[in-house]
């Protein structure tokens, strides 16, 4: 009795356990990516400061007054416009034509004219082919969403990258992107469109009740489809 007691405690401990467990798994990837970002900021704001009892130092408020506010060096941040579209339409036409005829007969047997067997066999074969197909595809996606630079190359581009994450009634969803930014391309309100950017990658990802019900079938059940007849 005591033995079945203590099992059913522990089962009750784990099982209320396991949610917090889960729901910090969750909450992970967004902190880990915040904590990234403090420490690249916090990493090169240490490279730049100098000797203690300088008069000059790169971090006075004053310094650049003048300069330009846009995005140019690692930390800062500007926003992307995401505006992507694209279409694709195939069209194939198959067109074939045959026609064979074939016939024959016995004139004479011995000597002796057979009329009858004159038409012994005759066959005729027409074969035609006439296909059409089309295939269309259309991709939209429309977002706006804050990046940081993440690194400035030796040629004065830059390598931009950001993640918006948005939870509604337990549905998430994730857009994630990463480019290569030329500074020239950055308007004064320090935004650039996603068609600026080189080397694009953008993924979108959703996690919840409908990516539960869209989402692609197992393998061993489409084995199944592929073996059964019906």
């Amino acid at each position: 009795m005591r033995t079945a007691i203590a099992w059913g405690l522990a089962l009750a401990l784990f099982s209320a356990g396991a949610p917090a467990k889960d729901k910090k798994k969750t909450a992970a990837p967004a902190a880990a990516e915040i904590d990234r970002y403090r420490e690249e900021v916090q990493r090169s704001q240490r490279a730049m400061e100098t000797q203690p009892g300088s008069l000059w130092t790169p971090t006075a408020r004053l310094l650049d007054a003048g300069a330009d506010l846009r995005a140019s060096r690692t930390g800062d941040i500007l926003t992307i416009v995401v505006q992507e579209d694209a279409s694709a339409v195939a069209k194939g036409t198959t067109k074939t034509s045959r026609s064979s005829a074939v016939k024959a007969g016995v004139g004479s047997v011995a000597g002796i004219s057979t009329p009858a067997l004159s038409g012994l066999a005759q066959a005729t074969a027409d074969h035609s082919l006439n296909g059409d197909g089309t295939t269309s595809r259309e991709n939209s996606l429309r977002a706006t969403l804050t990046a940081r630079v993440s690194e400035v190359l030796p040629n004065g581009n830059m390598i931009v990258e950001g993640s918006k994450s948005i939870t509604v009634n337990s549905e998430t969803q994730v857009v994630t992107l990463r480019g290569v930014a030329r500074p020239f391309d950055i308007s004064t309100g320090n935004i650039i469109e996603s068609s600026r950017l080189g080397l694009l990658d953008i993924k979108v990802n959703g996690k919840g009740v409908v990516n539960d019900v869209i989402r692609r079938p197992n393998f061993v059940y489409r084995l199944l489809l592929g073996i059964l007849p019906f």
